[in-house]
């Protein structure tokens, strides 16, 4: 007896496709996909919804089999995709541990070898010895997650399962995760979060529709994927064209890994600092990798830090108090109205900044069109020598929406200058006073 939604593809493929009916539709999740990833290199991928991330993982995997094409590797590979779906609700967790691990081709040996270690990452403490029938569903995504990262893999598979647990529990997956990188592993990672794929990806590939659109850097294709994700419906396909026309000539040039030339650029722009150290402008240096996102009834001008007295500069000094400043011209009324501001590493990895209201209520009840605003930030720079990038926005209400009206990203760069001993470790100055007593 065939059951009734699979009559009709079984009446076609007995007819050889010469009904006068076609039942299906063809649907290529994936096409023209075709990349080279070098072992040791960690690879994020990214894309809307659909896009066919998912699909190329699975494929990767193995647990998917391609129509048409080759995929070629070679090593031991963990996949996080699906964490859970394997284990016998009927079994206890220590059990699934030893079944889940056998999957993924570890032997009986190996997997008590690694078993305190796996136990300890997952931390749900006596419920390893209770069926998983009677765990959380978090529960099970943390003791599948441990076993996965204790396989020691030549290709680590991630798709988006770094969002399990609380923030400890995350923290402690990234930390694993970098170990597995250190040791050399090749990485593939599915996320939705830009700043994940940024801190922790070598290189970025944007999917789009079954196919890679763009290719680099993860600060380059993250900027690109946010402005396409933001534009507009009719925007859209004018964006995605640029970019699949910049990654063909990027592939017929040598210079496809000049994506990240921004960072490179502005940390040879300028000279050392003097003995005597002083705020000044380098009009060399100026950020490559800015990115406007389309105007939404306003638009930023003239981004820019300013000493207290009003000079403009972008090598700062630690310690001291800055002025980011910006203009906002409104050519359309808007309502609720607040600005922004943010400071990140050249990597991306977003330190802070601030807004000039925290809700609705503390906003800007009304702007009219034709009217403008300049905006003023006072910081501290609390950070040790490096390059830093500041983002820009203004934030409205459009309908029952909030917006961004404009947002500027990488709008404005600076230089904190090394200072003579300096004992200051890390990124950020905690201002610690270091005490030794003799006892």
């Amino acid at each position: 007896m065939i059951p009734k939604r699979l009559r009709p593809a079984a009446l076609e493929h007995r007819l050889g496709h010469q009904g006068k009916h076609r039942y299906y539709t063809d649907f290529f999740a994936l096409h023209n996909v075709s990349c080279v990833i070098p072992r040791g290199q960690t690879v994020g991928l990214i894309g809307r919804n659909g896009s066919g991330k998912s699909t190329l993982l699975q494929i990767i995997a193995g647990t998917l089999t391609p129509s048409g094409g080759a995929v070629l590797k070679s090593g031991r590979i963990a996949a996080l995709l699906e964490l859970g779906s394997g284990f016998n609700p009927d079994f206890t967790g220590r059990e699934n541990v030893f079944l889940n691990a056998s999957v993924l081709g570890l032997s009986r040996r190996e997997t008590e070898a690694k078993l305190t270690d796996i136990l300890a990452f997952a931390d749900i403490g006596a419920f390893i010895d209770q069926p998983v029938k009677t765990y959380s569903s978090g529960m099970i995504v943390r003791l599948a997650f441990a076993v996965s990262i204790h396989v020691t893999p030549d290709i680590l598979i991630i798709d988006e399962a770094l969002s399990v647990g609380d923030e400890l529990f995350q923290r402690k997956c990234f930390s694993r995760i970098e170990a597995i990188k250190e040791a050399g592993a090749t990485i593939l990672f599915v996320s939705h979060s830009g700043a994940s794929v940024i801190e922790l990806c070598d290189r970025a590939i944007l999917l789009d529709g079954g196919e890679i659109i763009a290719d680099g850097s993860p600060k380059r294709v993250v900027a690109d994927y946010h402005k396409m994700l933001y534009a507009s419906a009719e925007k859209q396909t004018e964006i995605k064209q640029a970019l699949l026309a910049a990654r063909s000539h990027q592939q017929n040039s040598s210079e496809e890994q000049s994506a990240d030339g921004s960072s490179r650029t502005v940390k040879t722009a300028t000279s050392t600092p003097p003995a005597e150290i002083e705020e000044r402008f380098d009009e060399g240096m100026s950020p490559t990798s800015t990115l406007s996102y389309e105007p939404r009834g306003a638009f930023i001008q003239e981004p820019r830090v300013e000493t207290l007295d009003g000079r403009r500069v972008n090598q700062l000094v630690r310690g001291r108090d800055y002025l980011f400043k910006y203009r906002v011209h409104f050519n359309q009324a808007a309502e609720c109205v607040h600005f922004a501001m943010l400071v990140k590493t050249t990597s991306g990895l977003e330190l802070g900044g601030g807004v000039t209201a925290h809700n609705a209520p503390a906003s800007i009840p009304f702007v009219a069109a034709g009217t403008a605003h300049e905006i003023t930030f006072r910081f501290s720079c609390r950070l040790n020598s490096g390059v830093y990038f500041l983002n820009c926005g203004v934030v409205g209400h459009q309908g029952d929406s909030l917006v961004y009206l404009h947002r500027i990203i990488d709008a404005s760069t600076f230089r904190v200058m090394p200072v003579p001993d300096n004992r200051l470790t890390g990124i950020v100055d905690l201002v610690c006073d270091p005490i030794i007593t003799p006892i």
